[in-house]
């Protein structure tokens, strides 16, 4: 079992339909057809949707997309419209609303990865492969790869495991002619992203996108949801870089080490939800998500 630990109420706005209560975002439809993005402050871990929120979380994700979005436009096209708040839409929602496009979203999560660590980790330890890609004997935790690779998953529902797949598997589900699209686009991308954090002393070791295509051109494919946030990529320290070990990170790993510490008293393999988070582990979480989007962007969070 698992989910949200208390699914919220969706914001009721007038103009606007609610189609969906996601781990992180809340999603609407306007007048227009257009989709409302809003990301709440909601946190997500080992496929749970914890009772506790970090604080600006929602905003630092839709700020750092926004920033990452201007610097990929000539790679290829992103789905916001406006940054615009709804008329009638609650003042919490400033600063992490997005008026966005509606498309027809490939049910495929695109994941490039430049470092061997997670999922892909552990398919390596097994078969010397991940997603079907034969890579190198002697790869531990945290090695660099030697060339990006384009490890494609299938999209779960809430509380379920998003499974790796190959990129033979993503041919046959959505056709060759869009699974070579979706390859190019996010090796590019990731390198382009990889470079760019490399410079602020920064290792991408992995991310994840969502593509889609417009309506009106099936030919078009749009990059959607989130872009390079501390939920959907993995962002190490370049200097405290040692394969071998799991890596520090500015992301949500200060949640994880809790809940599977003996402080929490929760048993991960059980069906019981988790426990809130203390007060220590909600503010060095949200520290670690501010240090991301300062240290990538170099702008102070205000």
């Amino acid at each position: 079992m698992s989910g949200f630990v208390d699914k919220p109420e969706p914001v009721q706005v007038p103009g606007l339909v609610h189609l969906h209560t996601g781990k992180v975002r809340d999603l609407y439809e306007n007048a227009a057809g257009d989709l409302v993005m809003v990301a709440s402050d909601r946190i997500s871990a080992y496929d749970w949707v914890l009772p506790t929120e970090i604080p600006e979380k929602g905003r630092v994700l839709t700020q750092l997309s926004l920033w990452w979005f201007d610097r990929i436009s000539d790679l290829v096209p992103g789905h916001v419209i406006s940054t615009d708040l709804p008329a009638g839409a609650p003042a919490d929602w400033e600063g992490r609303t997005l008026v966005c496009s509606s498309l027809r979203m490939v049910p495929v999560e695109c994941v490039a990865r430049g470092y061997l660590t997670g999922s892909g980790l552990v398919e390596y330890q097994e078969s010397r492969t991940v997603c079907g890609l034969a890579l190198p004997e002697g790869l531990v935790d945290g090695s660099e790869l030697p060339a990006p690779i384009f490890t494609p998953a299938t999209k779960a529902a809430v509380g379920e495991h998003d499974e790796n797949v190959s990129y033979e598997e993503v041919a046959r589900q959505v056709g060759p002619d869009t699974a070579a699209q979706l390859r190019q686009a996010t090796l590019a991308i990731y390198s382009r992203a990889r470079e760019v954090a490399r410079d602020r002393g920064i290792i991408l070791a992995d991310t994840k996108f969502e593509f889609g295509f417009t309506k009106d051109d099936e030919s078009r494919l749009v990059l959607a949801d989130e872009v390079l946030t501390p939920d959907s990529s993995r962002f190490w320290p370049a200097d405290q870089w040692e394969p071998g070990r799991a890596q520090p990170s500015f992301d949500k790993q200060y949640v994880r080490d809790w809940l599977t510490s003996p402080s929490s008293g929760w048993d991960r393999r059980s069906e019981q939800p988790p426990p809130p988070l203390p007060a220590e582990v909600v503010e060095r979480t949200r520290a670690k998500y501010l240090e991301a989007y300062e240290r990538l962007t170099g702008t102070p969070w205000s």
